[in-house]
């Protein structure tokens, strides 16, 4: 039970809030408004502040002392901020620098009693060290981020080092592999020809055929190589349509089982509801048999070939790791139970010339052929391969949105019915190229007329000359190239038929743009009968 003198020594409210405003750390002080030379509520003097006032501010025996006198050139600013908690009442948080002082302050504040007795609370402490601190930390990351940045650039400087000199390894292999087999194939070419030329002066006609048949072996398997290595670099000449590429398995694999033998087992696997493809057919036939070939070389003990396709939807992270961009493909994938790809050189299969076949049984320009034309036909191409368990190469073309092309049978007329006296424009800068046109088609009784450039050619179109077909080369000099040319004759000549020969490099020029009906593509080296045939097939569909 208390007695009156434990009541009498218990500290009053009044003591207990004293020693709590002495012993804070905070400082604390309370400020009362009044109307000074600047206008009412424009001044205030402090009325009471604790000890740590002077600790966290810097500013000694403030009790009595108005702000103007105290800061005058920061006056405006506090008179402004305290005086709106007066006004309002509502409390508010806020950083500030009392530069008086070079203090940062973290300051609350809010009214005392009603605003008619201008008077406001403030509690703040000095936050200048933790400021500074954080600067410091500021500007150590800054400091570590313009590290990193450097070595991220030294690293990707290296980087580039180092691509720099696989690109010049890989275009030294490039080169040598193209000085062997151009070489031998000019040998050959050259050396029929000398031996043609020897048995004609010594009266030995007879003994030419041979000959001609090994110059144009040669011949062949210069154009092949050709063929290939603008696949790869991704100009070769592409027709491309749109089909569902599951039509093509059953011709396909027939071709497969007659190519790798009885030994190799070929499976194709069609998916149901397989999107259709925008691609050139032929070549893609042909990229798959380079893959089943590689497939059955990597079978000597026989084993099994599968072709699957399939559709894909690439969400942006499977795309970026494609290397394609984020959507509907269509996936044509070919697998074998080989002997697989080491890990160390998988990397480099797409090169150009690389091989792992032993020397003399592969250029090395297969799966770099099928690389540029997936790239080309705005694809990809990915390998996966487990040593002792076989490879699988996928082809990825985007899915084609419109309907698959009707198949279009037209009858190609025998060479006996072809030419009537009909005239035919030659356009080419090769004068080698315009006779042995010219001479081909005079053969079947078309009237050729020559031009060497696009303006000469386009001079000949303006005239009254009747024409019936133009058979011009796409990359053409003289300021116009093949496909002006061809449009200006349509222009002139709205249903003349027109077969561009091209050289393949020339491609971007008809295929970035929509080759017309009766137009026609036949890309160089050609076979005469393929030329004269081509022709037959304009002549007919402009019949038609």
């Amino acid at each position: 039970m208390d007695t009156q003198q434990d009541r009498t020594s218990a500290p009053s409210s009044a003591d207990r809030y004293r020693a709590l405003f002495e012993s804070m750390d905070e400082g604390f002080c309370i400020i009362e408004f009044f109307d000074g030379p600047h206008g009412p509520l424009s001044d205030y003097i402090h009325v009471e502040a604790n000890p740590a006032y002077e600790r966290n501010a810097g500013i000694p025996n403030v009790v009595g002392q108005k702000v103007r006198e105290m800061v005058p050139d920061e006056a405006d600013g506090w008179v402004e901020l305290y005086g709106s908690v007066l006004r309002t009442g509502n409390p508010i948080r806020f950083q500030r620098e009392l530069v008086a002082t070079g203090r940062h302050l973290e300051v609350s504040s809010f009214r005392i009693g009603p605003a008619s007795g201008r008077q406001v609370a403030v509690l703040f402490k000095d936050v200048t060290d933790r400021l500074r601190a954080e600067a410091a930390q500021r500007a150590l990351h800054e400091q570590l981020e313009a590290r990193v940045a450097a070595a991220l650039a030294e690293r990707e400087e290296a980087e580039a080092a180092l691509r720099q000199i696989q690109k010049m390894e890989a275009v030294g292999q490039l080169s040598g592999g193209l000085a062997h087999d151009f070489n031998n194939l000019l040998a050959g070419i050259s050396g029929a020809f000398e031996m043609i030329a020897t048995r004609i002066a010594q009266g030995r006609s007879g003994e030419i055929d041979k000959y001609l048949s090994a110059g144009q072996g040669a011949t062949r398997r210069a154009a092949a190589l050709t063929h290939r290595l603008l696949a790869f670099s991704r100009r070769q000449t592409l027709s491309p349509k749109a089909v569902v590429v599951n039509r093509l398995l059953p011709d396909f694999a027939e071709l497969v089982h007659r190519t790798v033998g009885p030994a190799i087992e070929v499976e194709t696997v069609a998916a149901t509801g397989l999107w259709p493809a925008l691609v050139d057919t032929n070549q893609l036939e042909n990229a798959l048999l380079n893959l089943c070939i590689n497939a059955r070389d990597a079978m000597p003990d026989g084993g099994k070939i599968t072709v699957e396709t399939g559709n894909r939807w690439l969400d942006p992270r499977a795309a970026r790791d494609h290397a394609l961009e984020p959507g509907q493909y269509v996936s044509i994938c070919v697998s074998d139970t080989g002997t697989g790809i080491d890990k160390a050189i998988i990397d480099r299969v797409f090169d150009p010339f690389f091989t792992t076949k032993p020397i003399g049984q592969g250029t090395g320009l297969g799966l770099s052929m099928v690389y540029g034309f997936a790239r080309q036909s705005n694809g990809h191409v990915r390998i996966y391969s487990e040593p002792g368990q076989g490879t699988m190469v996928c082809i990825y073309l985007p899915r084609h949105r419109g309907e698959e092309d009707a198949e279009t049978d037209i009858e190609i007329l025998p060479v006996t019915e072809l030419g009537h006296g009909e005239a035919v424009l030659v356009v080419d800068d090769e004068p080698s190229v315009r006779l042995l046109v010219a001479d081909a088609l005079s053969e079947h009784g078309y009237a050729c007329i020559e031009a060497h450039d696009g303006p000469a050619g386009l001079r000949i179109l303006q005239s009254n000359a009747k024409i019936s077909l133009l058979i011009t080369d796409v990359g053409l000099p003289g300021g116009l190239n093949g496909r002006q040319v061809a449009n200006a004759a349509r222009d002139l000549r709205p249903d003349l038929p027109v077969l561009f020969i091209t050289g393949y490099a020339e491609n971007a020029v008809l295929n970035h743009g929509h080759i017309q009906p009766g137009m026609e593509v036949l890309t160089k080296p050609f076979a005469i009968d393929d030329l004269v045939r081509r022709v037959s097939l304009l002549a007919r569909t402009r019949a038609v």
